[in-house]
């Protein structure tokens, strides 16, 4: 018998990993931890991991909610193979460096006494034992070699990928992990196989959202340096929230594009911290992983200003610079929080976003704000200090997730016997399983797996 069984905690975007148990053979799939939750309380899961003894751990990319909880995970299994693309082993270390500070700053400040789940050494220790792989190579996991396991680029980020795992009896399972279908302006769309699956876990974050069908990412482009150029002309300045993995070197690529060709004028950029290391390795991979501009370095073809450091004091935002920062969800402590703190009073000044951005997040809640609304930047949005809107919002589609209807064509050319939906809200899990129960031929079976629960898979 085989079953997954989905370790996050609840029917959400949150700490994402999953278990495939095949007979005696477990693997597990990423180990990331809740980005809205902190403690024992983000991590995924793992006592259900106990009597299971995994002998494989695949991550299918270097976010934190997909690798953020691996040491743990490695701890606690230390006899099983852990095995991602050289990117995301490149990519995993500066990014779990980074949490071990952020947990560390946490415990100090929030008094979360659980943090950090890991020192800096224990994370190399750990980092030491990663295997890479490469795209479209196969390879033998689990207990004598029963699994066969294959990575396929995913064209969400750098390194991200696919997994497909072939059990004893035959039975195809492919985990999507992130996808993109699309070319970003970096990374080009997935190379997702096209048929043989059997059982198909399937992220569904735009699940619940329709995307205009005059959608183009020139487009977007283009509306995006028109906001730009009118708010820096207007005497403003632009603040934009970006993921430090992803969205920062896609949006500093494309920026520089606008400011180099006279779209937008020659504006100051201020970048940096968590965002410049991952750019470095970006550059350093650049002949080594799928690129639309192989050769392209980020960081020299796009000046930017260094953020200052803590010690020098705090940044304040000035008129005719962009101000190009992490976190893109503008969680409380950050810079682009902070930064929206100067902003969101000014008429003159500009939020601009670029991607996705949880519900329940400061980021959310500026985006859904009208002028002369009441917003507060904290946890809590009933709690704290409220800003007045004055400042111009706009958003702007460059999300490195496919959209539902790039989803519901590939389900439906693989037509596999069962799709299993998770990486999505309620809601999103909800409308995609309607969707696909009208566009898959009749007999699909379309679960979304109680988190958990051991599902059995369709032989």
């Amino acid at each position: 018998m085989t079953t997954f069984t989905n370790l996050t905690g609840a029917m959400e975007i949150g700490a994402n990993c999953y278990l495939i148990q095949d007979g005696m053979t477990s693997v597990v799939l990423d180990a990331g931890v809740h980005p809205k939750k902190v403690g024992e309380e983000s991590k995924p899961r793992f006592d259900l991991l106990e009597g299971t003894d995994p002998q494989a751990v695949i991550v299918s990319h270097a976010h934190l909610d997909h690798i953020g909880a691996l040491p743990v995970l490695q701890d606690k299994f230390p006899q099983a193979e852990v095995i991602m693309t050289r990117a995301t082993a490149e990519i995993g270390r500066v990014m779990l460096h980074n949490s071990v500070n952020v947990m560390t700053a946490k415990r100090l400040y929030d008094g979360v006494a659980e943090y950090p789940f890991f020192s800096h050494g224990e994370l190399d220790h750990a980092a030491d034992n990663w295997v890479s792989r490469p795209y479209e190579e196969s390879f033998r996991v689990g207990r004598n070699g029963n699994m066969l396991a294959t990575l396929y680029d995913a064209g969400h980020i750098l390194g991200s990928c696919g997994v497909m795992l072939e059990t004893r009896s035959g039975m195809r399972i492919f985990y999507t992990g992130d996808v993109q279908f699309e070319n970003q302006s970096l990374i080009p769309g997935a190379a997702f196989p096209r048929n043989g699956v059997d059982v198909l876990i399937m992220e569904c974050t735009h699940g619940d959202t329709e995307r205009s069908l005059s959608y183009t990412r020139e487009r977007e482009i283009s509306r995006l340096a028109k906001a730009i150029r009118e708010t820096l002309l207007g005497g403003g300045a632009v603040l934009i929230p970006v993921f430090a993995l992803g969205k920062t070197q896609e949006l500093l690529y494309e920026i520089g594009k606008m400011r180099d060709s006279g779209r937008i004028p020659d504006a100051p950029i201020y970048s940096g911290g968590l965002g410049a290391k991952v750019t470095g390795v970006y550059d350093r991979m650049t002949y080594d992983t799928p690129r639309l501009h192989p050769g392209l370095l980020v960081r020299a073809s796009v000046d930017t200003m260094p953020l200052p450091r803590e010690m020098d004091g705090p940044l304040r935002v000035s008129p005719g610079n962009i101000y190009l920062v992490s976190s893109g969800m503008m969680s409380p402590h950050t810079l682009s929080n902070k930064l929206a703190a100067q902003v969101l009073a000014h008429p003159a000044d500009a939020i601009l976003f670029v991607g996705y951005c949880d519900p329940d997040s400061p980021a959310a809640r500026i985006k859904a704000a009208k002028p002369g609304d009441n917003v507060r930047l904290g946890e809590d949005p009933d709690v704290g200090q409220a800003y007045r809107v004055a400042c111009r919002i706009e958003s702007f589609d460059f999300s490195g997730h496919a959209p539902r209807t790039a989803l519901l064509d590939y389900a439906r050319s693989l037509n596999p016997r069962e799709i299993l939906l998770v990486h999505g809200d309620e809601a999103a899990q909800r409308q995609m399983q309607k969707e696909l129960m009208h566009y898959m031929p009749k007999g699909v079976k379309i679960s979304r797996p109680v988190p958990g629960r051991a599902h059995k898979l369709s032989n």
